[in-house]
């Protein structure tokens, strides 16, 4: 294990502090930069992570990451379940003094589907009437999307079909709102500390890029009583090697994200008592890019996926008993969710396939790049990804890193040929995963379209019976996975949670590896 001196590390430690040298009462690693903390454009975990502490919606969710009332304190639905009525609590505030009233939730929720917005998570509004259509440009009257204010206290939500994940979605942060007056007024600079208004447990008190961001509680939060940690300081290290000895001296309390273990320690570590997993409904896969060539050609595509050997890379690198993927759907999501059998391990079939698209033992087919996120764990899969199809198909891989904001960047534009992709569900139910992937969806990524999948996804959102809502979705993978081959499933994620136990409460493994701050503690 590569070390840091613990003088220099608690040198750098108490700079990032202050001139005080005063140590936040959690200090909290995750493995990069957050990419905005604007709950409309905030499409990465790192990123929600915080912006879920600063902004709260209709709901929130609890450290067992169960959906329960937020600003909301109580709701009526009704018997067709396509209407909600949501009832604000009385005196909720922004962080500035001014009442949180239902009119801000139609105000930020006009903002987020606003097509200018750009805002990759808006088709998470498209089960709302009207939604998608707004979004889309057909629409310009916003008053004819189904959400409504009945009074300063009293938001109307009408669906297009019944959602039965629509609670757990008005938990996610997309729909928490924001403060569209003071948007309109400073633009971007909005989100800066010395600026930012926000309604969450936390408020925003310092953002240093690359070196950490500091949030302090929200003294006018409706439920600041039971905020235990004060101050939370959230710092990006990339380095697994580095977080551990971060963790190991004391100068931080909370590891998180699956990629800070470092792959030749994983044996021992996992026999460590502040080591701790859990299942959780994550996937992690691997993303063509179909508008360019050669994986404009579904034969091309298919092939790389047939010669990788998921097995291999859950034993030999990851080792923290992932299961492999069938589909892009975890196993079990929902109401017991099984997805259809993808595309396995066929090398004889993949190389005919390669043939076929006029690249026989792979001669005549360029260098292709393989993008990949700095981490260990990461570089160690991709270079197991290369050898695999060089192995087996005869062809030239190349490798190449990037931080996590660019990472994103290069996905959004389309810009790369195979990167490595994973996705943690929203919540429980497989149409988190699947909607991604529904032609113009901004989390798509791949520029793979069919309109049958497309047909597929909307027959599901408005089937009530479970068993044939969950044929639909099988139907659907079958389309993306195996007949598309816009991705390759890997593996199902376990998740990590490295911290004391006996000292820090409120941290539960849970299915959507949400680990709210406000329900953290000290015993």
């Amino acid at each position: 294990m590569r070390c840091i001196c613990l003088h220099l590390l608690t040198a750098l430690f108490l700079a990032s502090c202050g001139d005080s040298g005063q140590r936040a009462d959690l200090v909290f690693i995750q493995s990069a930069e957050p990419d905005t903390l604007d709950p409309s454009l905030a499409s990465d975990q790192v990123s929600m992570r915080i912006s879920s502490s600063l902004f709260e919606g209709l709901c929130r969710v609890d450290e067992n990451g169960e959906p329960q009332p937020g600003m909301a304190e109580s709701w009526d639905m009704s018997s067709d379940a396509l209407s909600y009525t949501f009832y604000l609590r009385q005196g909720i505030l922004w962080s500035d003094g001014s009442p949180v009233t239902a009119r801000d939730f139609v105000a930020s929720w006009k903002r987020t589907l606003t097509p200018a917005t750009a805002a990759d998570y808006a088709s998470q509004f498209y089960v709302i009437k009207g939604a998608r259509e707004f979004n889309e440009g057909t629409l310009t009257d916003f008053s004819q999307v189904g959400v409504k204010a009945l009074d300063e206290r009293t938001l109307q939500v009408e669906l297009v079909n019944p959602v039965p994940y629509f609670i757990d979605l008005c938990a996610f942060v997309t729909l928490a709102p924001v403060p569209v007056e003071k948007i309109e007024k400073l633009g971007t600079t909005w989100i800066k500390p010395t600026h930012i208004v926000c309604n969450g447990p936390y408020i925003l008190k310092d953002w240093r890029v690359d070196d950490r961001v500091l949030l302090e509680r929200n003294p006018l939060y409706w439920d600041a009583a039971n905020v235990k940690m004060r101050t939370v300081e959230v710092k990006p290290v990339t380095d697994a090697n580095t977080a551990l000895n971060f963790f190991h001296s004391q100068l931080c309390d909370l590891l998180m994200d699956k990629g800070m273990v470092p792959p030749s320690l994983t044996g021992p570590l996992k026999k460590q008592p502040y080591f701790h997993t859990g299942p959780f409904l994550g996937s992690w896969f691997i993303r063509f890019n179909v508008t360019k060539a050669p994986f404009n050609d579904v034969r091309v595509r298919r092939a790389f996926a047939l010669v990788v050997d998921k097995k291999r890379i859950t034993q030999k690198i990851t080792n923290l008993g992932e299961q492999v993927s069938e589909g892009i759907v975890p196993a079990g999501a929902g109401q017991n969710y099984q997805p259809p059998k993808g595309l396995g391990l066929d090398i004889a079939t993949a190389q005919k396939l390669l043939a076929q698209a006029g690249y026989p033992g792979g001669k005549g087919f360029p260098t292709v790049d393989y993008l990949h996120l700095p981490l260990p764990l990461e570089r160690n899969i991709a270079i197991e990804l290369k050898s695999m199809w060089e192995t087996a198909l005869g062809v030239t891989i190349s490798l190449s890193k990037q931080e996590q904001k660019a990472w994103v960047a290069s996905m959004r534009e389309l810009n790369y040929q195979m990167c490595r992709s994973s996705w943690v569900g929203d919540y429980n139910d497989p149409n988190t995963f699947l909607e991604l992937f529904i032609s113009g969806n901004g989390q798509n990524h791949t520029g793979w379209s069919d309109s049958r999948y497309d047909h597929l996804i909307a027959q599901a959102a408005a089937e009530r019976d479970a068993t044939k809502r969950n044929l639909l979705f099988q139907q659907a993978e079958q389309l993306l996975v195996s007949e598309g081959a816009a991705l390759v499933p890997v593996y199902t994620y376990v998740g990590v949670q490295f911290f004391r136990s006996d000292r820090l409460g409120g941290v539960k493994s849970n299915l959507i590896d949400e680990h709210p701050f406000r329900c953290m503690y000290w015993k």
